[in-house]
């Protein structure tokens, strides 16, 4: 029998303590303004960066401009109700996989052992909410010296049909069962800011973010994402500080910032606690 995780009931924790949970943003490995738009030059040397740091690792990336647009187009994040929408839930499953395969190889070129793993075929949804996954199989594959890869997908839906689990509802499962070492989220930018870095020049670097924090941030959006707002991304990222040792933002686009969080250097970045 499959053993599964679900949210809504205690289990026993399996720690991995010196395992570290990464998340690749979608805006670091795409450019979200460009349908399929792969960012395969700065994919390479984040995946360079992860086999540099010799550490035991779950990765975990966004859709990025492969699912978010599509996703929009036929409102998935609404679920899949009608007839209709079933030829764009399929077109978006399939460019996340397309996507997924091209970070794969990035990460095998650099000589990791990783194993994709697409929520579609382990996690299941309840109106949106993620209910189980079937964690069983991470923990297979981490036992045999394997990385495993997972990302935003499409994945069935008890009340909606279908409908989006995000790379952040896949971090927060995989962040409650292994109780990492660290947990890191590698975004476009230095970490969390006192406004939009993209549009406003003085928006300035939060060193220490919190739940007071969070409150206190103005509310701006950019580019399209159908897994919520920025918000509740870092709301995910309290909620994650719980379960590990540190919980770090940083910025992908900067050569050398990943090694150094995997190596437990000081880096710029964000600290989030819960």
């Amino acid at each position: 029998m499959m053993k599964y995780y679900n949210i809504n009931t205690p289990r026993p924790i399996i720690p991995r303590k010196r395992m570290i949970l990464v998340k690749l943003g979608g805006s670091v490995i795409t450019d979200k303004g460009r349908y399929r738009t792969f960012d395969r030059e700065v994919t390479a040397r984040l995946a360079e960066e992860i086999a540099m740091a010799r550490r035991d690792v779950v990765l975990v990336h966004g859709a990025g401009s492969f699912g978010h647009m599509l996703a929009k187009e036929h409102r998935l994040h609404l679920g899949v109700t009608d007839g209709s929408q079933l030829l764009g839930a399929s077109r978006v499953m399939n460019d996340v996989r397309e996507l997924d395969l091209e970070v794969c190889r990035c990460l095998s070129d650099n000589g990791l052992a990783v194993v994709p793993i697409p929520p579609a075929s382990c996690a299941t949804m309840r109106d949106g909410q993620l209910e189980h996954v079937d964690l069983s199989i991470f923990h297979r594959y981490m036992d045999r010296g394997m990385v495993p890869v997972t990302y935003g997908d499409v994945a069935w839906d008890g009340v909606k049909g279908l409908s989006i689990c995000s790379g952040d509802q896949m971090m927060m499962a995989l962040a409650r069962e292994f109780r990492p070492e660290k947990v890191i989220f590698v975004t476009d930018v230095d970490g969390v800011f006192t406004a939009d870095p993209t549009q406003d020049p003085l928006a300035k670097l939060i060193p220490q973010v919190d739940a007071a924090t969070l409150d206190a941030l103005p509310r701006t959006e950019r580019n399209v994402d159908v897994t919520g707002s920025i918000f509740a991304k870092i709301r995910y990222m309290i909620d994650m500080a719980g379960t590990a040792g540190e919980c770090l933002v940083l910025n992908g686009r900067e050569p050398g910032r990943l090694l150094s969080a995997l190596r437990g250097e000081e880096v710029v970045a964000s600290r989030v606690v819960g």
